[in-house]
């Protein structure tokens, strides 16, 4: 959701420290960390967080991926192969751990991950984006700039789906 007062992040300048061949992906992550905030997670019952409409995916488990998948590219992004901790944290995400995460914890993973993403870009260098790097246990190829610009698309993706799902679930 758009600040009454500021324009959207892209309109904002460039984010110290990302090179500018990064800053669009840069500014699409800061994009979902702003929209979150104003999205209305927050005033989700927990019943509200874990429900389905119509089967479709709850706004916990797209927060749920949103944090994981992002945290995920970013590590193949880095050269390196996912962590068991990571693999069973992919696992989780088809169903809410029990007790399930509240609201505030998973719009407070998402905020870590965007963070990180945001340092992650800060430190990449720019002779690195074009780097090739394998994903998952097949090793399909993509790039640095690959996965970074997926993550952004993708985490964007998903807070699209969040925003509709918080007003579907409210109006019923």
């Amino acid at each position: 959701m758009v600040s009454p007062t500021l324009p959207e992040v892209w309109l904002r300048g460039p984010v110290p420290g990302v090179h500018p061949v990064l800053m669009p992906v840069a500014h699409a992550l800061l994009q979902v960390a702003e929209d979150l905030d104003g999205s209305g997670v927050l005033e989700l019952s927990p019943a509200q967080l874990w429900t389905r409409p119509g089967g479709a995916a709850s706004v916990g488990y797209h927060l749920q991926h949103l944090a994981g998948s992002t945290d995920r590219l970013l590590t193949y992004a880095r050269g390196e192969s996912l962590t068991d901790e990571q693999r069973a944290a992919l696992a989780a995400e088809k169903s809410p751990p029990e007790p399930p995460p509240t609201a505030q914890q998973l719009v407070e993973q998402v905020h870590r991950v965007v963070q990180r993403a945001v340092n992650q870009l800060r430190e990449t260098p720019a002779q690195e984006i074009h780097t090739a790097c394998a994903v998952g246990r097949a090793a399909l190829p993509s790039t640095v700039l690959g996965l970074l610009f997926h993550s952004a698309e993708h985490a964007t993706r998903h807070m699209g789906q969040v925003i509709t799902t918080v007003k579907v679930v409210q109006a019923g």
